[in-house]
């Protein structure tokens, strides 16, 4: 077994499969694996999933230079309130922010409206003397006997975790700082997390918010972080793991650990990095992103190569369409849109008889009926297996059979008796909902954005999002879908193409004609000192490490900011004529004009990157007209079932090309092409398909 090589393995656990992509560099090859999921010990699907990608590629553990991990474990935490026992600290008189919310209804005209349920309950939720002005000035001193009480308290009951979220703490840290000190004496067994740490920017609720799901899942994912290091270590990986960002970046474990609400869409943060790297291996420009896995689908645009991205998200939504719903979180995240539909996802018919997909998931214990582990409902894949578009002796390469007998009695149990119809038409009807929620979602993602998606083609990942892509695209006027190679692990992929990076922000919230530049200066210098010693974690040089610098910005009265890329020295230069300009420019691009109105700074933005790893992409087929595997019965549309050609993925070569409809099998997903479309393979590999 080779011992010498240099590989970069990615990891994402998935609500249904785990995905592994291990990159040999050497060899310029890529390896791909996929494992059912361990929804009760996720770390177990990670470490077979390691054993047998490496017994596939002939290496040991101790060829791994490093592991870059996904997780949904942050996001199924806040979703399925399985953190811990959780405490707040706050100041007195404001431990009612969290019920008091933003103080709006996300639905007027409902009067049995449900709020989001706070992680932490009244009782949990404790305040303390002190105040701090919005200046920073302190009002009233901390009561630092009071704090040790609390601590005491704590410390004799079940809480596994306290937030600290004190008033303008944004401003001046310090008294939180000191109920950390406090805390660390008293409760040592007890998680902390500081506002002033993991969120230190303005908005009280948001904050509190963030800073509370941030402690909530602190204790929780650090066991499971530390359970798969041990599982990594015994298996003989001896380097460092790293966790992916929801913002697309990579950090060290140890990072990472300190802050897992960063984590909560890693997972889709490393489909939408693959998805941008696909397209500019395609030589396309902007491309939407449609990333289907098996619990849910997401959809984000990509412009000039990178994925758009937003300073805030919502979790846990009461109702998955209704923003404000949710739990807000201020995060940097991969601006994206997720609606609960994957090939897991369990169709039935709705109070008014009409066929219903989602959100829930039959995940990956029992999964589909089609799995044969005991599942009865109805699921996407099921309808997809019965429609002929999955071979059940070939999926995941014939690893795992499934069981068409059995989807077909699901779908005609669940969905076709009911309302008078065969399995067949049954499963076309659960394709046909499915695809035009998902069509819905990303069309109000596009439009909300302020752009037209017929300009965008659409990358197809996850192991679903092949088979539905093509009939998406057109539902929404896109005339062109790119499969790439391995997109049915492409967030694991994204993984290790991804940079390491951190991202920090502070407050700072004043005029621009009243900025006071030395302290912005010592400010940027601190959060870039920081971001650099998060980066030498990851074995990044000082030399090789770029700073980034952006200031949130808005006129004096408006709720909202607009990030303004601005170089480091017009910041600590004092060139407020400067930076004025480029937020005029950032303005007008958004909305269509600038005003003539003073402006404000609400924060200043500081990412610290390494470099991009290496990665290429590269068609591997042989020679052409060997890829033809057979023909099946496929259903499209009123034709009903069409005899259809087969192809093998793995032995289509650049420049081959063939008219619709056509089936694509590769081992981690299946390209469905329909007719009056025509598909070419490019020199990455990829198959894109044009539709007529």
């Amino acid at each position: 077994m080779n011992a010498t090589a240099d590989l970069r393995l990615g990891v994402d656990i998935g609500g249904t499969f785990t995905d592994l992509v291990l990159h040999d560099p050497a060899a310029d090859r890529i390896v791909l694996e996929k494992v059912l999921t361990t929804p009760d010990a996720p770390e177990r699907a990670v470490l077979e999933g390691v054993g047998k990608i490496l017994a596939k590629a002939g290496f040991g553990p101790e060829s791994l230079k490093s592991v870059i991990h996904g997780t949904t474990l942050v996001a199924n935490a806040l979703i399925e309130r399985k953190g811990v026992e959780t405490a707040l600290i706050t100041t007195e008189g404001f431990r009612d922010i969290l019920e008091f919310g933003r103080e709006w209804r996300y639905d007027l005209f409902d009067l049995t409206i449900d709020p989001p349920t706070p992680l932490v309950p009244r009782a949990r939720r404790l305040e303390v003397p002190e105040r701090v002005g919005p200046d920073g000035a302190v009002v009233t001193p901390l009561d630092e006997d009071a704090v040790r009480r609390l601590a005491r308290q704590l410390a004799g009951s079940s809480t596994r975790a306290v937030a600290v979220v004190l008033l303008h703490a944004f401003r001046n840290s310090d008294h939180e700082v000191r109920i950390g000190e406090i805390l660390a004496e008293e409760a040592p067994e007890i998680a902390v997390s500081l506002s002033s740490e993991v969120t230190p920017e303005i908005g009280e609720y948001e904050r509190s918010s963030t800073t509370v799901a941030n402690a909530y899942v602190h204790p929780v994912f650090r066991d499971y972080v530390a359970r798969l290091e041990s599982g990594l270590k015994q298996a003989g990986f001896t380097r460092d793991l790293f966790l992916m960002l929801s913002d697309g970046g990579a950090v060290h474990a140890k990072a990472a650990v300190t802050y897992p609400i960063r984590l909560v869409q890693s997972g889709p943060a490393g489909g939408a990095q693959a998805a941008a790297l696909f397209g500019q291996a395609a030589g396309l420009g902007d491309v939407m992103c449609f990333d289907m896995g098996g619990t849910t689908a997401k959809a984000c645009l990509i412009e000039d190569g990178r994925p758009t991205r937003a300073r805030d998200f919502e979790v846990a939504r009461m109702h998955r369409f209704s923003k404000g719903s949710g739990l807000p979180l201020q995060v940097p995240v991969v601006d994206m849109i997720e609606v609960g539909a994957g090939g897991g996802s369990i169709a039935r018919i709705d109070g008014m008889g009409l066929i219903q997909v989602g959100p829930d998931s039959a995940s990956a214990q029992p999964g589909p009926a089609c799995y044969g582990q005991g599942g009865e409902d109805a699921t996407v894949t099921d309808a997809d297996l019965v429609l002929g578009y999955l071979d059940p002796g070939n999926f995941l390469g014939g690893d795992m059979a499934l069981d068409i007998d059995a989807a077909r009695a699901a779908l005609q149990n669940r969905i076709g008796t009911p309302l008078g119809l065969d399995a067949e038409q049954a499963a076309w009807g659960v394709h046909e909902t499915v695809t035009e929620n998902m069509a819905q979602a990303a069309a109000i993602h596009a439009l909300e954005k302020g752009r037209r998606i017929d300009r965008y083609s659409i990358v197809a990942i996850g192991g679903a999002g092949p088979v539905h892509a093509c009939s998406l695209a057109r539902k929404m006027g896109a005339k062109r879908v790119v499969a790439p190679a391995a997109a049915g692990v492409a967030s694991a992929l994204g993984m290790i193409a991804s940079p390491p990076s951190f991202e920090f922000v502070q407050a700072d919230m004043r005029r621009l004609d009243e900025a006071d530049w030395p302290a912005v200066a010592t400010a940027l210098d601190d959060m870039e000192a920081r971001g650099r010693d998060m980066l030498r974690l990851s074995g990044v040089a000082d030399a090789d490490a770029v700073t980034t610098v952006s200031a949130l910005m808005r006129y004096v009265g408006q709720g909202y900011e607009v990030e303004t890329p601005t170089p480091r020295d017009v910041a600590v230069s004092a060139c407020a004529d400067d930076l004025r300009q480029r937020f005029d420019t950032a303005y007008k691009a958004l909305f269509g004009r600038a005003e003539n109105m003073a402006v404000e700074i609400i924060s200043w933005r500081v990412v610290v990157a390494g470099p991009v790893p290496e990665l290429t992409l590269k068609g591997s087929g042989t020679t052409p007209g060997q890829a033809l595997k057979g023909h099946r019965k496929a259903w499209f549309s009123s034709d009903g079932f069409v005899d259809t050609p087969v192809y093998d993925a793995a032995k289509l070569a650049t420049g081959d090309s063939f008219g619709g409809p056509a089936l694509v099998e590769a081992r981690e997903s299946t390209l469905v092409i329909p007719p009056a479309a025509k598909a070419t393979i490019d020199p990455s590999g990829a198959i894109v398909v044009d539709l007529l």
